[in-house]
């Protein structure tokens, strides 16, 4: 498996898997100290990586993510970053949760204005089973 850090700071890695096209998010504890804006930049440098690398799935590991989730904007995020995963083909996304996350294991639904199914999982092993599916 071939692996390539795109992009990497204090708050977390991309990382592109072109064998198994999918890109990765891996965020690190580091999290706790983004806000509104900052999450929103980061995302938007992701959707910039993922019109680069042109992967059909996203994997975000959210294990270690600690920013407050009431700073996050899912209007925004349906606005700005959706129609860009869209435009390129993502087929699927999965999150990768700390255990006890309630959608854990809930069948695959488009969210939003999505084009692509979203799953939850415990364990990488079975996120990367279903993106590879």
């Amino acid at each position: 498996m071939t692996a390539t850090v795109v992009y990497e700071d204090q708050y977390g890695a991309m990382i592109d898997y072109p064998d198994d096209d999918y890109v990765e998010i891996r965020w690190y504890d580091a999290t706790d100290g983004l806000n509104r804006d900052s999450f929103n930049n980061w995302l938007s440098g992701f959707a910039g990586g993922i019109e680069h690398c042109r992967r059909a799935g996203v994997l975000v590991d959210a294990v270690q993510f600690g920013m407050d989730v009431t700073h996050m904007d899912g209007d925004w995020r349906d606005k700005n970053i959706i129609p860009r995963y869209n435009a390129v083909g993502v087929t699927k996304f999965a999150f990768l949760m700390p255990h006890g996350m309630p959608a854990i294991g809930a069948d695959p639904v488009v969210e939003g204005p999505a084009d692509y199914p979203t799953a939850y999982f415990g364990r990488r092993s079975d996120a990367l089973t279903w993106l590879g599916s």
